[in-house]
């Protein structure tokens, strides 16, 4: 009996050990034994994620994501991808991370896991010049054409106020001003910072910032995995650093000429009844 019992035992403990050696590592200790973090990003958002004339990936959510790489010693190889495939490539395991002006949501946050904010902002408006596109209020996107990716916010805002929303696939920031500069569309609903330089870059074009419309108030966040809390525990650290030591300040005045890393001043209007 004794043998027997021994003999059980042994098998118990050799199944124990087994499942412990076969138990899935993190997605952090997978970075680390690899030194390598893959982040999905666009690279067509001028000032968050764009080429430069070197043909350079940069921008502020790039430079923001090249530090945190930097201070956790590990490398940061980005992954080019639309926006409507980020959070399908964070779940299916092709890349760890997402940084691409992508705000931070309750529903989101269901689903995945966000760092502490990097970014804070408001959405505005791209209109043609000579009469805001006929829009001098949300209830006025009644009717118009916006343009917009199929799963952001901005278009949920331009089709709760009754807007048709014409998607784009992983287009550059000209593709959508052109087409409101050329009446295809009426209106970019976006970021405020991402509007003011993506219209300032297309100067010849007949659009601006709307004027007076400020809603929507936003923060933005690296999207990372559901549940893997180490991963975004380390990422939260480095930017606590980042926003002490004044490199978040100093990489948002570098691409936005402003602190959008610090919530913005004045009245914006919140957006009632948005499935967030």
């Amino acid at each position: 009996m004794r043998k027997y019992y021994a003999v059980v035992m042994f098998l118990v403990l050799a199944l124990f050990i087994a499942g412990c050696g076969n138990k899935e590592e993190s997605i952090w200790q997978e970075i680390q034994d690899s030194g390598e973090m893959v982040v999905g990003t666009s690279g067509t958002l001028i000032a968050a994620s764009f080429y430069n004339d070197d043909n350079e990936l940069t921008g502020y959510d790039v430079e923001v994501m090249k530090e945190v790489g930097k201070r956790l010693d590990i490398d940061v190889e980005f992954d080019i991808m639309g926006i409507d495939s980020m959070l399908p490539g964070i779940k299916s395991g092709r890349i760890h991370a997402a940084v691409n002006d992508i705000e931070i949501t309750p529903n989101r946050s269901k689903e995945f896991n966000f760092s502490d904010p990097y970014k804070y902002s408001y959405t505005t408006m791209a209109v043609r010049k000579g009469d805001n596109s006929g829009i001098e209020s949300l209830e006025d996107l009644e009717g118009k054409k916006a343009g917009g990716g199929a799963t952001t916010i901005y278009s949920q805002i331009a089709e709760q106020f009754g807007a048709k929303v014409v998607t784009y696939g992983n287009a550059p920031n000209e593709a959508y001003l052109r087409d409101v500069h050329d009446a295809e569309t009426d209106v970019v609903i976006n970021d405020y910072y991402l509007t003011k330089f993506g219209v300032a870059a297309f100067p010849d074009f007949d659009i601006h910032l709307h004027p007076t419309l400020k809603f929507h108030p936003t923060e933005q966040g690296v999207i990372l995995p559901k549940d893997e809390d180490e991963l975004t525990e380390k990422i939260n650290e480095v930017l606590d650093e980042m926003r002490e030591d004044g490199t978040l300040k100093e990489l948002a005045e570098q691409f936005y000429e402003e602190d959008a890393s610090v919530k913005p001043k004045g009245d914006i209007v919140e957006v009632e009844g948005l499935d967030l």
